[in-house]
């Protein structure tokens, strides 16, 4: 657990993803809280995983009028993300570990999050603590059936997005180490959801900032069948029994 927090604060390992994923998980989180009202209370949401605060800037460009506030656990990223965002909190995502009352969120941002998690049923646990019984979860992470990745099985060749190393890339595409320990299909986000107690409204797909140029027309194209893309974006509630 030492040697992946010291990866985590190592300045030099990527923390931003790419501005269509970013711009997308927005948009969909802004149809749904709606225009802020004059009078009422901007929606409080957090940007769980800020990282450097490059994505939680771009999405409150889209969430016109609410409260964005940058969340992560890397005394590095936060000090990054104070330059791009008002509101910066340290937390972790552990039982208790966000420093947010109990259904004190109306949204949360989890992007490009839970692939890099020992115990991802511990965080969804903690997300569904702070938000409010109809609060809005936008997850997004990268799809382990991919398009390409597909091919690359077929091929014999270890899948993007996937990693035996913290120290190296081996037997796959891409140049980065960015640290992820989980990897997930459509299915199975939409089946782990379900499970951490949220109730799905939505699976979409949104490009790979990192696909070679030529290809990147049909990764565009492949937004349209979630299951393909490179992307996966969830949409859920809070589940609560009748």
């Amino acid at each position: 657990m030492t040697a992946l927090r010291n990866f985590y604060e190592n300045p030099a390992v990527p923390v931003a993803s790419g501005d269509a994923r970013t711009r997308r998980q927005a948009r969909l989180l802004a149809r749904a809280l709606g225009p802020a009202r004059a009078g009422a209370p901007p929606a409080t949401v957090l940007d769980i995983g800020c990282g450097d605060g490059t994505a939680a800037a771009t999405a409150a460009d889209v969430l016109t009028g609410h409260r964005v506030v940058g969340v992560d656990w890397s005394q590095d990223a936060l000090r990054r993300a104070a330059a791009h965002i008002g509101h910066v909190v340290r937390g972790e995502l552990t039982d208790g570990g966000l420093p947010f009352a109990t259904g004190s969120a109306d949204a949360v941002l989890f992007s490009e999050v839970i692939e890099h998690l020992v115990d991802p049923d511990a965080a969804l646990d903690e997300l569904r603590r702070v938000l409010r019984p109809d609060g809005h979860l936008l997850l997004s992470t990268p799809n382990l059936a991919a398009w390409y990745n597909r091919g690359l099985l077929l091929a014999g060749v270890q899948p993007v997005f996937s990693e035996v190393s913290l120290r190296g890339i081996h037997g796959r595409p891409g140049t980065h180490v960015v640290g992820h320990l989980r990897l997930y299909t459509a299915r199975a986000l939409r089946a782990f959801l379900t499970a951490s107690g949220f109730d799905v409204i939505r699976i979409a797909g949104a490009p790979y900032h990192d696909v070679p140029r030529p290809l990147r027309p049909l990764d565009r194209a492949a937004c349209h069948t979630p299951s393909l893309a490179s992307i996966l974006l969830a949409h859920a509630h809070p589940h609560h029994s009748p």
